[in-house]
């Protein structure tokens, strides 16, 4: 007979307060960006144990978060490595332009220095190509932005920018949205009463 899944349901962003010795000898949680971004799921964790994650409604899991099962163990979360689409430019403009268009269609978005990084989507990769940007898919951890609207959040490194999405709950790629923005995008189908909602 199986064990009882452990009950996780506790997050401390950043592992903010916890003893880095501490930290160190708690099993790992190795999750991907879809999986993060769910508040309830389960897992195995390095020592294998199967564990029942309930966090708050709209909980996003970030590389580096901490996480209190209800034994009192800790857990350490980690990005995993997972497939993506790597975005570069010639030039800083044409790839603020790529994530300027891309925030547009709220797409879970990472900003690196040099680079963008989003779940593989074969709409938005050739749009990017037709822009003239090289993609590349690698296999990477993925760490998007976190919007104003998910200020709560630990938002990644570096710093934050005009990225969307990360706060989604059990998101479509960001496509389908149900949250008020203070501003108004340009969609092929303009939800009216959303944006009256936001106004």
């Amino acid at each position: 007979m199986s064990a009882t899944p452990l009950q996780v349901d506790k997050r401390i962003a950043g592992a903010r307060g916890l003893a880095p010795a501490l930290l160190a000898r708690a099993p790992v949680l190795c999750l991907d960006w879809d999986t993060r971004a769910r508040s309830r799921f389960a897992a195995h964790d390095s020592h294998g144990r199967a564990l029942a994650v309930f966090l708050p409604r709209g909980s996003v899991l970030r590389g580096g978060d901490a996480l209190v099962a209800a034994d009192g163990s800790l857990l350490r979360v980690q990005a995993a490595a997972q497939t993506v689409l790597q975005v570069r430019a010639a030039t800083p403009l044409a790839l603020a332009r790529a994530a300027y268009h891309l925030g547009n269609r709220h797409v879970p978005l990472e900003l690196g220095g040099d680079l963008l990084q989003l779940e593989p989507d074969p709409v938005l990769r050739d749009l990017l190509l037709r822009m003239g940007l090289q993609v590349a898919q690698a296999v990477a951890p993925f760490e998007p932005e976190a919007g104003a609207y998910d200020a709560h959040q630990h938002a990644p490194a570096p710093a934050q920018a005009h990225g969307h999405a990360s706060g989604h709950h059990g998101h479509d790629h960001g496509h389908d949205h149900g949250h008020d923005h203070g501003h108004h995008h340009s969609h092929e189908q303009p939800d009216a009463a959303a944006r009256d909602a936001a106004d």
